[in-house]
């Protein structure tokens, strides 16, 4: 596994969707992780160190997961299947470990939250870079436009 970084949360000009980038803690790679809105402003929110005056959603996650004396080890984006990332966010409580599986950005804003790791699958960032090197502008454009031409049908049930 690979530990990670947030380095940016933006909105991608294309396709006006929000954007998390991720780099490696010791290395070049980097991964786009296109999420949902209100995702993305938890996870600024979390960088930014603000607390809302009423807790969000993953502000609940953490109140619940320490409450009920869980300790969150760290966080893993753990696969890519259909253009689609997988979390899970590993949790111990009285000597168990607990997987619970996540979506990536919810995973990543209850690490936020809780000050834990985040890692990557190797298998994952390996699959989303090319020759061992960082995704380049065009592939990333390439991408974008299977993403943008996308239709709900696409997704199956």
């Amino acid at each position: 596994m690979i530990e990670v970084k947030v380095v940016n949360v933006a909105i991608d000009a294309n396709s006006k969707m929000p954007v998390i980038v991720l780099k490696e803690k010791t290395g070049e790679k980097t991964l786009p992780i296109w999420i949902g809105l209100f995702e993305a402003q938890a996870i600024a929110l979390a960088l930014e160190n603000v607390k809302p005056p009423r807790p969000l959603t993953h502000d609940l996650a953490k109140s619940l997961i320490e409450k009920l004396k869980g300790k969150v080890d760290k966080v893993v984006i753990s696969d890519l299947r259909n253009n689609t990332f997988y979390a899970q966010i590993l949790i111990k409580k009285n000597g168990e470990s607990i997987k619970v599986d996540s979506r990536p950005s919810d995973a990543i804003a209850i690490a936020l939250r809780l000050n834990v790791p985040i890692f990557i699958d190797e298998a994952v960032l390996d699959k989303v870079t090319i020759g061992g090197k960082p995704i380049g502008d065009d592939e990333l454009e390439e991408f974008r436009k299977r993403l943008k031409g996308l239709k709900p049908e696409d997704f199956g049930t």
